[in-house]
């Protein structure tokens, strides 16, 4: 009786990870069917400083979490003006995970993310002003003190300024006593921006 030979198996995820690792190959990969091959090129592709505005592309129609993750991971990596442009739009997602996961993603980018960041401060959609003013919360910028005081002294948003208030709480020099007297008499009436600038001040005054 005849043996039958067996049928080739079919290319495992990790098959596909070692071939055509070059360019080309990883952004093919970028667009398989299988996540795990996305994934792994997704995370290949940090050696690849040309692939931003690929994986910014893909991050905007990847339903995968896991996949979406490491291109965020990549894309901090990466760093150039095209990545954290895609990072900053995330800010605007209705994806909860998506956009926390960005704004963490850019805490690790303060030079890079700098540039951006007035301008993000006076985006037209006050949730985006609010979610650039968490990025400041652990962003290592010398202007993050700089930047929350002309928040609380020109955004006409009461929760925008409730935000960076909280914060000047924290990081606040007796630079930001004037602008948080100012900020209490321009919202006298919203009793939670006279209790966190009050406590602002008292933070600050202890040192």
């Amino acid at each position: 009786m005849a043996l039958k030979k067996p049928a080739p198996a079919a290319p495992s995820s990790d098959d596909e990870r070692r071939l055509a690792r070059d360019l080309p190959g990883l952004l093919s990969a970028l667009e398989a069917a299988d996540p795990l091959a996305r994934r792994w090129a997704a995370r290949d592709l940090t050696d690849h400083p040309d692939a931003s505005r690929a994986l910014v592309e893909r991050l905007g129609i990847e339903t995968e979490p896991s996949v979406s993750q490491v291109i965020l991971t990549t894309l901090t990596r990466l760093g150039d003006e095209i990545a954290v442009a895609g990072l900053t739009e995330c800010l605007r997602s209705e994806d909860a995970m998506l956009r926390n996961a960005a704004i963490e993603a850019m805490k690790q980018l303060p030079d890079e993310v700098a540039p951006v960041m007035e301008q993000l401060l006076k985006d037209h959609d006050p949730d985006v002003r609010i979610f650039a003013v968490d990025v400041l919360e652990s962003l290592r910028h010398p202007r993050v003190e700089e930047w929350l005081i002309r928040v609380i002294a020109e955004d006409p948003h009461v929760n925008v300024c409730a935000t960076a208030v909280d914060l000047l709480g924290e990081v606040g020099s007796e630079r930001a006593v004037p602008t948080l007297h100012a900020l209490k008499a321009r919202f006298v009436d919203e009793p939670y921006i006279q209790f966190a600038a009050d406590l602002a001040l008292k933070r600050i005054a202890q040192g």
